[in-house]
């Protein structure tokens, strides 16, 4: 794999609108050489009219886009160094593997013996060897993915694009292929653009996310950085789950700010940019983050606060089990990660107990919602 951080894919000022709807909206950014690269967010945010921008298929009406460092204006989506793996893969039914893989070879004119060649070692390296007689329906779900990617990568792109190739599997299949997809690109070293609205995809195989909205990239960085630093509550509340609380700051000083939230919940947390005193906020608590006990001196003994609930919920989900509070006073909601030693396996709803966080681990940020914490 290259260890290059030359650019291989580069947008300068790239806009597309429709009308007025800006749907992608003065994007400049870079994707390093041999890097994964994911396009996060809901639908409708333009990462795939970026994708197709890319591709090819639609033009920007702004600004530039350059691959391996060369302008892309005026080039057909035929002759630019991308290909694309589609959700429904588009590999032809009538054709064996093997045709399906050495299709784009035979169409630029290659010889058949080295098509053959190219293919059966490009199936090798997909780990699919000597399936190139199969038909497709004799194919799993996962093999037909492999053989998708093999079909682009055999043309030796400098960038291969991804449009939610993983959407149309099953949960245990999908799983299992974010891991292949992640082994495959660091084998190849083939620069991968993915867009995905699944954040698990996006932080699983990622060395970087843009996280889109509104056809704006609201953050760029490592998955650890938009989980653990997200810098717009977007981010904090897109990336990962999250509890979100809406109040207004009443103290702010160097060790972090105080707010209440309209129900008259006060809470400590740590500010995310610029907090004023009187300030209308979003503080953000992940599951993780908050500890539930049946006293509440486990929490007061640490010097946190300390708040009596109702169990509302038991979610049980293995690993990634939860329980759902109802704040005792306030009647907030609040989900909280069940830890893995087993000791709360016996909560029963209506329970009453205690949870708390440590503040420097709640995030906080001024609110883009400009009326007050208490409807005004």
């Amino acid at each position: 794999m290259t260890t290059s951080h030359e650019a291989d894919l580069q947008a300068v000022g790239v806009s597309k609108h429709y009308g007025a709807f800006a749907a992608v909206a003065d994007l400049t950014f870079s994707v390093a050489r041999g890097s994964f690269f994911s396009i996060l967010g809901p639908s409708g945010c333009g990462k795939t009219t970026l994708l197709r921008m890319i591709a090819g298929f639609q033009s920007p009406d702004q600004g530039d886009i350059l691959i391996g460092g060369k302008s892309m204006q005026n080039v057909l989506p035929n002759k630019r160094p991308v290909n694309m793996v589609f959700q429904h893969l588009a590999l032809f039914p009538m054709m064996s593997v093997g045709e399906n893989v050495g299709y784009g070879l035979a169409r630029r004119g290659v010889a058949a013996s080295e098509i053959k060649r190219r293919v059966g070692e490009m199936l090798e390296r997909v780990s699919l060897p000597g399936v190139q007689a199969k038909r497709i329906d004799q194919l799993s779900g996962g093999q037909k993915q492999r053989v998708a990617i093999a079909r682009s990568l055999v043309l030796e792109p400098t960038l291969l694009l991804l449009d939610e190739p993983l959407g149309a599997l099953d949960l245990k299949l999908r799983e299992h292929m974010k891991i292949e997809l992640k082994q495959l690109q660091a084998a190849f070293g083939t620069t991968f653009v993915y867009i995905t609205h699944d954040q698990s995809e996006a932080l699983v195989m990622s060395d970087h996310v843009a996280v889109m909205h509104q056809g704006k990239f609201e953050q760029v960085g490592t998955p650890q950085q938009l989980y653990y630093q997200p810098q717009t509550p977007f981010v904090a509340s897109f990336v990962g789950a999250n509890n979100c609380l809406k109040g207004r700051a009443t103290a702010v000083d160097p060790s972090g700010i105080t707010l209440v939230t309209a129900g008259g919940l006060e809470m400590r947390a740590a500010p995310m940019g610029a907090v004023r005193v009187g300030d209308a906020v979003d503080a953000f608590v992940r599951p993780e983050v908050a500890r539930i006990a049946h006293q509440a001196q486990a929490f007061t003994d640490q010097g946190q606060t300390a708040y009596g609930a109702k169990v509302e919920g038991i979610l049980f989900d293995g690993a990634n089990s939860a329980v759902l509070l109802r704040e005792e006073k306030t009647h907030l909601e609040f989900r909280i990660a069940l830890p893995q030693t087993g000791q709360f396996h016996d909560l029963t709803v209506g329970e009453q107990v205690h949870f708390g966080f440590d503040p420097q681990r709640a995030v906080c940020f001024a609110s883009s919602d400009k009326r007050t914490a208490h409807g005004q």
